[in-house]
């Protein structure tokens, strides 16, 4: 039999038949450029077709791959069309060592015929093949169960122009604004004006015009829209539209959570808004965790990130003089507060999650770090106080005094509190792990016998800043509070050492006696210093009591 007869038609192959898509076109600017391409469910390979050896051969993972869009000649003597293939992959660094997503573009000329429009119509057959096949192949977790953002996806996106060192809007123009356009994203880009902006915004948008709410700024600006959100009468189907973070700011914490969540290597400044972009185009969801906040003047907030009082909000709050230096105001405001280390007089109590007892490996206890102390060679010693509060330090009559709640009552039933009907009939989120802030907390939560706090730390993310690894097993939806806390007794250079092994996550390997560490549903928290600051999520809220518990999966995280 003829050997013509006997094999495959090579049009047909062309045309997609046997299961992989196969042409040859040439360079988009160099017509003598030959490229045999094929298109696999999993990745695109491009052949240079020429006799030299050498290594022409490369491999596109379509999971690295946002978009391709198909486009006539640049005038009307260019009887070809073109399509273009916009892969973010991770490569070598050109200045340092590792690796981060990088831009790759690929393009190639169509012009099978002499007919422009057979042309045009065959490259937008590749085209819609190749985004297609790329949408199937998303990064994705083992074990994380993942919606996706509707397509086409219209995205609203909230800028604040001041945010970090005040070049939010100069970063998404140079780096996000092209990623969408590559990925066929359509967006409606807000400027927001003042304080809460965000917040008001929200609380009165037709959300069914939209289908990804996105943040380009810090993390305050989230804190906005999510409360926003929770205010809402439908708050229940608010709180579903899914949430994206693009780095702007100065700690940029959950945009470093987000990435850390993808598993991919670690990434500072605009390579980490390369990849919560790369994030945002692939539009995976997965569920985040909320947590509701009661303050003593019955006010309740929801938190994404953290609850901080001490050490950690007061170099928070207080380093928003150094804003117009960007993330190293942290390490400014870290090293002004270690200059005049303050003691709070507190009383903390919490909700512990009930953990199954792991049995001891190798030769380590349970309890004995298996890493090298980081701060074995460093004091633990109290360095004297020099704060201005030292003088009350045991003045346990002042003004918070005839709020010591935090007693264990004899019921152990949690009540749970009735649903506040908003003003459409529809029920508020019931905290039905908090008593009243004026009760006393049930007998299976956890009294902390110390009353004198460096910091408290409760985190649900697992960084506090783009360079802070608080929490290295967390996820966005692991349905705990993380609470840190460190005692009076610490000096100042195990302090400092502390968060600069939180750098690398090794904090909890250091040994220190001042540190805890626990996994907690709930927690309260009431101060007696007279004064002090507490943040939530970053921002400074009403000094006194406070209280708050975890609500899993309530929020949706555009993530990877």
């Amino acid at each position: 039999m003829d050997k013509a007869a006997s094999g495959p038609d090579p049009s047909r192959q062309r045309n997609g038949v046997g299961g992989a898509l196969y042409g040859e076109f040439t360079d988009a600017l160099n017509d003598r450029v030959r490229y045999s391409v094929s298109l696999t469910e999993s990745a695109l390979t491009v052949q240079r077709i020429c006799s030299s050896p050498g290594r022409t051969k490369v491999v596109l993972e379509l999971a690295d791959c946002v978009g391709c869009r198909a486009r006539r000649g640049p005038d009307g003597a260019d009887v070809g069309a073109y399509f273009t293939a916009y892969f973010y992959p991770f490569k070598r660094r050109w200045m340092s060592a590792g690796v981060a997503r990088q831009r790759v573009e690929q393009c190639f000329r169509v012009a099978l015929l002499q007919d422009p429009l057979a042309n045009l119509q065959e490259a937008e057959r590749w085209a819609r093949a190749i985004r297609d096949a790329s949408v199937l192949q998303a990064p994705r977790r083992d074990g994380v169960l993942y919606t996706e953002v509707r397509r086409p996806c219209r995205v609203m996106i909230l800028v604040n122009p001041h945010s970090g060192r005040g070049q939010a809007l100069q970063l998404f123009t140079g780096h996000v604004q092209g990623m969408l356009t590559e990925a066929a994203v359509p967006y409606t880009l807000v400027i927001t004006e003042h304080q809460n902006h965000a917040r008001e915004l929200v609380k009165k948008a037709d959300l069914s015009q939209c289908d990804a709410l996105v943040i380009m700024s810090g993390d305050g600006l989230l804190f906005e829209v999510i409360n926003g959100l929770m205010e809402r009468e439908d708050w229940q189907e608010a709180i579903q539209t899914p949430l994206g973070i693009l780095p702007g700011g100065s700690g940029n914490a959950l945009a470093a959570s987000v990435h850390h969540y993808s598993q991919s290597p670690p990434a500072w400044n605009e390579e980490l808004l390369l990849s919560c972009g790369f994030m945002l185009c692939k539009g995976l969801v997965g569920p985040m965790d909320l947590v509701s906040v009661h303050l003593a003047s019955r006010q309740r907030l929801f938190s994404f990130l953290s609850l901080a009082w001490g050490f950690v909000a007061d170099v928070d709050i207080e380093s928003e003089k150094y804003r117009h230096v960007g993330a190293i105001r942290f390490l400014m405001g870290t090293l002004v507060r270690l200059a005049t280390l303050r003691v709070y007089q507190g009383r903390l109590a919490y909700l512990p999650v009930k953990e199954a007892p792991k049995p001891p490996t190798g030769n380590h206890p349970p309890s004995t770090p298996q890493h090298p102390s980081l701060c074995s060679s460093l004091p633990c010693r109290l360095i004297p106080n020099t704060s201005p509060n030292q003088n009350s330090r045991h003045n346990h009559n002042g003004t918070n005094s005839n709020r010591n709640t935090i007693t264990n009552s004899s019921n152990n039933a949690i009540t749970t509190k009735r649903p506040e009907p908003h003003s459409d009939g529809k029920s508020a989120l019931v905290d039905s792990l908090l008593p009243g802030l004026d009760q006393p907390v049930p007998e299976s939560w956890t009294l902390v016998k110390e009353e004198d706090f460096v910091l408290v730390l409760a985190i649900y993310q697992s960084h506090l800043a783009e360079d802070l690894w608080t929490v290295p097993g967390a996820m966005a939806d692991d349905g705990l509070i993380h609470l840190f806390y460190v005692t009076a007794g610490i000096s100042r250079p195990a302090l400092l050492r502390l968060f600069l092994a939180m750098e690398k996550g090794a904090h909890l390997a250091c040994g220190c006696p001042h540190l805890v560490y626990k996994k907690v549903k709930a927690l309260r928290l009431e101060p007696m210093s007279p004064q002090g600051m507490i943040a939530v999520d970053g921002e400074m809220v009403e000094y006194g009591p406070i209280q708050a518990q975890i609500h899993p999966g309530l929020a949706r995280l555009i993530c990877g």
